[in-house]
């Protein structure tokens, strides 16, 4: 009897080593996944917006429209952010329609062979109270390494139907000629200034 009183007890222990270990475990996974969120940017709140020279005296400012992605979000681990973006390429809007016609033609941007433009981070450190985002941009299937000065994010709010949402502003300029867009030689300046207003959201848990 003794040895059957001594077996259970060792084994009421190890039961409860085991669950609290168990809780241990599902704790820290529950602090991880809080840590770090997945967020969907919304395309009908964001929007890339471009400004170009024209013959060197005003300038022409357009948008790309229809915007999607995702950003990996770590408030207090900057350096395992993340963000993927793609952009419509036809859905260049520049107010004029004979010129956003010109733009989607081979003669620019080319967007039945290149209907994509995209943008993987490789690295986000933090600057001065905002973010700097590192990482690959594809325009006219050519990829060029660019470096995004970000804005924000904000802090996190409810909308009406009970999901969490952020915003944030990144800009960055290239030069056209780099990803092979070299329609309009004199005219279209080839320095192009980019403003990406993001809103971003998560589901409310069901």
């Amino acid at each position: 009897m003794a040895l059957i009183q001594k077996t259970r007890t060792g084994e009421l222990h190890f039961m409860r080593r085991f669950l609290l270990a168990l809780a241990i475990c599902i704790s820290l996974f529950g602090i991880s996944a809080v840590a770090q969120d997945t967020w969907q940017i919304d395309p009908r709140h964001t929007a890339a917006q471009f400004s170009v020279r024209h013959l060197g005296i005003s300038t022409v400012r357009g948008a790309f429209t229809k915007v999607s992605g995702t950003v990996q979000y770590d408030p207090a681990n900057p350096g395992k952010d993340s963000v993927q973006a793609s952009i419509d390429a036809a859905s260049v809007d520049t107010r004029v329609e004979a010129r956003d016609k010109d733009l989607r033609s081979p003669n620019f941007l080319d967007v039945e062979k290149y209907p994509t433009i995209t943008f993987q981070s490789k690295r986000v450190e933090a600057a001065a109270g905002a973010l700097k985002v590192t990482g690959d941009l594809t325009i006219h299937g050519v990829t060029k390494e660019v470096v995004l000065e970000v804005d924000g994010p904000t802090p996190p709010i409810k909308d009406p139907m009970g999901n969490q949402r952020m915003g944030a502003s990144a800009s960055t300029r290239i030069n056209r000629r780099d990803f092979g867009v070299n329609g309009a030689p004199g005219v279209a300046g080839d320095d192009i200034a980019i403003t990406l207003d993001i809103e971003m959201f998560r589901p409310m848990p069901k």
